[in-house]
């Protein structure tokens, strides 16, 4: 293998270790550093940068040491940490390794680019082949599974990344350029009119947050893939989602491998990226990932510049060349760091945070737009249709063999039904790990579940469809209702059908987080039960006792003398406001007989905040709050006997 087709393998293969390591290390920060928001927001958000800011040493470093052995043994540390990883440790032992898999990971990178001028080929196949394995495995890494399979395949992954990192680098030392001029020197010299590479690796790590988030998704593909339907309107339900995520892998490595002429690419590539970022926080999924998919590889594409003509013997700034794209690889990752944490911040402090993922799609249009030529690719034609079809494909196999449960069948009518309400947390245990198995072990053999802090891609927990994964374990078929953004929300699993439903978005009143109320008819055998789950988001300090009332409202209306179920995480107490607001309006508290029943937190229960309400003529028993520590909260089951 030439040598330039190994430094793309060895830059794709390290590109896919290390958002192995970043699926783990951003949803640890939030659990384990920040333990449920208990953690000030700013301290939280100090600590996540400061790993971003120690990295902008590294360039430095190989400057001083040199490209080869600071990229051998920075690859070493994120190959060892990302194994570590696999042992599935949980508690602060995973954050750490976690953190030092990051940190190696970022030196990788920063070494890496003092000695590829050229990234782009590599940097799309390894955003690609990532977001493939993703959709093959479910959404759910290899990382959080353990066992023999899941440790073969990421030993074969690492050895890979390694063995291609010193074929690679050892290729390199002894091999001279074109030119008959040392490739640093060579490089270096053409730094009087511009430094090769350097606006493609500042991209790398603003063209990972828009992989991650919106473009190269697979949860994302699957939770906008139900659209919903005249008798469920603005609700998610299941769908396939083969085809558009194929299609967004389509046109990512097209329009990154392949070149439009320049003059139309400079407008139609940052165009359609900045698009795609508009219709994302506007709610429009496919379009915005679809768009944002050929926006984000063309861009990549426009950066592409091979070495400049400026090469002459005898220049010795290899050195200085190297760090200032090191240099731009730091800082790019730091603008991963900034528009992540920004992102997702705005639901603890409570600001519009639309403008973090069009802010970093402007950034990346304004560089690709402005880079000074475009090269010719760097892969062979023959070498980019193989890559383009295989993975399209795989892309399309990932997401067929992971469809969810279909639509339950009518059945006679039960004389009682099995109920669970449970904040999932986003599928993250007390220990910081994603258990979906354990999570699943607590619902199994209930009939309705209402789950609150349902996630459905946010790349902050790792970009994983929980709800998804978790109902296909139990084999049930679900309704999701959107609250804080498109992805993040509350879901109804049922084994009777799913006849029609409602969602009524509440007001914040000061609350950082959106919440919303989802009503669903369930069929019964002929009879029909309105449920409505919710998740009450209070301002600070004080009782949702406004939320509250809205809830209560809209599920009196939307029952409309049918047998009502609500529940969820209602962050309120017995005895107060909010609570009282619910049997006002003609409730009963059907965990009543069981009182006091605490559920929060999981390890310690203290406070009785997860609730469910039933109409009169219901009649609740079998109340239980299971001891687990699957997540921050604990889940709540009871039997409803139907009148």
């Amino acid at each position: 293998m030439r040598h330039r087709h190994l430094s793309t393998l060895a830059l794709a293969l390290g590109i896919a270790v290390l958002l192995d390591v970043l699926r783990v290390w951003l949803p640890s920060v939030i659990t384990l550093f920040g333990r449920a928001a208990e953690t000030p927001a700013e301290l939280l958000g100090a600590f996540a940068l400061g790993w971003f800011l120690l990295a902008l040493a590294a360039p430095a470093l190989v400057r001083r040491i040199g490209a080869r052995p600071v990229g051998l043994v920075a690859a070493g540390v994120l190959a060892a940490a990302r194994l570590a990883l696999t042992a599935q440790p949980g508690g602060p032992a995973q954050l750490w390794l976690a953190c030092a898999g990051l940190l190696a990971g970022l030196v990788w990178l920063a070494a890496t680019a003092a000695s590829a001028p050229r990234p782009v080929a590599g940097l799309a196949l390894g955003l690609a082949g990532n977001a493939v394995g993703h959709a093959l495995l479910g959404t759910e890494d290899l990382v959080w599974r353990g066992g023999v399979p899941a440790w073969t395949l990421s030993a074969l992954l690492v050895l890979a990344f390694l063995a291609a990192s010193v074929k690679e680098r050892t290729t390199a030392s002894g091999e001279p350029s074109p030119t008959g001029v040392d490739e640093g020197v060579a490089a270096a010299a053409s730094w009087r009119t511009r430094t090769p590479g350097r606006r493609a690796w500042l991209l790398c790590g603003p063209a990972l947050v828009l992989a991650g988030q919106v473009a190269l998704a697979p949860a994302l593909w699957s939770a906008a893939a139900g659209t919903g339907s005249p008798d469920f309107p603005g609700l998610a339900r299941p769908a396939g989602a083969a085809v558009p995520g194929a299609l967004a892998v389509l046109l990512f490595l097209a329009s990154a491998l392949f070149r439009v002429p320049a003059r139309p690419a400079r407008v139609l590539w940052p165009a359609a990226l900045l698009a795609g970022s508009v219709l994302f926080v506007t709610g429009l999924l496919v379009p915005a990932y679809l768009l944002t998919a050929a926006g984000l590889g063309g861009c990549l594409a426009l950066t592409d510049a091979a070495a400049g003509d400026g090469r002459a013997a005898g220049t010795d700034d290899g050195g200085r060349a190297g760090a200032r794209r090191g240099r731009a690889a730091a800082l790019g990752m730091l603008v991963f760091a900034v528009a992540t944490v920004a992102y997702y911040a705005a639901y603890d402090v409570g600001y519009p945070n639309w403008w973090a993922p069009v802010a970093t799609a402007l950034l990346v249009a304004v560089v690709a737009a402005g880079a000074p030529r475009q090269a010719d690719p760097a892969l062979p034609a023959p070498v980019r249709v193989t890559v383009l079809a295989g993975l399209t494909a795989l892309a399309g196999l990932g997401a067929a063999l992971h469809v969810p449960p279909a639509q339950a069948r009518p059945t006679t009518a039960p004389a009682a039904v099995r109920v669970a309400a449970y904040n999932i947390r986003m599928g993250f245990g007390l220990d910081g790990r994603l258990d979906l198995d354990a999570l699943a072990r607590e619902l199994r053999g209930a009939d309705i579940v209402l789950l609150s802090e349902v996630d459905r891609g946010w790349w902050l927990n790792g970009g994983h469809d929980t709800l998804g994964s978790l109902a296909r374990r139990l084999e049930m078929p679900y309704v999701f209702a959107p609250a804080a953004d498109p992805v993040w929300g509350d879901a109804v699993l049922s084994r009777f059908p799913a006849r029609s439903g409602q969602t009524r978005r509440l007001t914040a009143h000061g609350a950082p987080t959106g919440a919303q109320a989802l009503g669903v008819t369930l069929d019964l055998g002929g009879r029909e039960l309105a449920v409505v789950a919710t998740h009450l988001q209070p301002p600070p300090g004080r009782d949702p006792v406004e939320q509250a009332r809205e809830v209560a409202a809209f599920a009196g209306r939307y029952a409309a003398g049918r047998p009502l179920v609500l529940g969820g995480d209602l962050n309120t107490e017995p005895a107060d406001p909010a609570f009282a607001e619910f049997t006002r309006a003609g409730l009963v508290d059907a965990l009543a007989p069981a009182r006091p029943l605490r559920t929060s937190p999981a390890d310690d229960p203290r406070t009785q905040i997860d609730h469910v309400f039933v109409s009169p003529g219901l009649t609740a028993g079998a109340v239980r709050a299971p001891r687990t520590e699957a997540s921050d909260h604990l889940p709540v089951t009871l039997t409803v006997t139907l009148p």
